[in-house]
């Protein structure tokens, strides 16, 4: 299923605002690259690669705290896989939690789980432990099936 993703940049504006920054041109060419390439979970460098190609003045230590800016205020979100990289991807508004991963330990390939079945371990966690959930992050870790054919042959 793909999404067509809208960033409301006037909000984003209002955001950015109220912790003293403003929606500079090479923020929003960050965004626009994050946006850009939905779903390819970048690192920081990656990012700065595709970013530098538009706006070839922009320096790495920017990209960098652009997006802890907009992993604080909601916009990204960190994702720590086994490879030592931090990767990035946009946080959707219609999600309640953040989406679940598969990744692959033969080829790192990441697929992303669009659905959420996790509300009945939450309830009888907050229930058992007195624990409000706000969110959670999960990963499962395997052989995805592009390598499981390739063990096959």
């Amino acid at each position: 299923m793909d999404r067509v993703i809208k960033i409301d940049y006037d909000a984003l504006k209002v955001d950015l605002k109220k912790k003293g920054y403003k929606l500079t041109p090479q923020r929003r060419a960050i965004v626009d690259t994050i946006v850009d390439n939905e779903g390819k979970h970048l690192t920081a460098e990656e990012i700065y690669d595709e970013v530098k190609i538009n706006c070839p003045e922009i320096g790495l230590a920017t990209v960098y705290r652009t997006i802890l800016l907009l992993e604080e205020i909601g916009i990204v979100s960190r994702l720590q896989l086994n490879d030592g990289c931090s990767r990035y991807e946009l946080v959707h508004g219609d999600e309640r939690h953040r989406h679940h991963h598969l990744v692959c330990n033969k080829c790192n390939a990441l697929i992303e789980v669009e659905d959420d079945l996790l509300d009945e371990l939450e309830a009888s966690i907050e229930k058992q432990y007195g624990f409000h959930i706000v969110d959670h992050s999960v990963k499962f870790f395997g052989i995805c099936s592009d390598c499981q054919s390739k063990l096959d042959e």
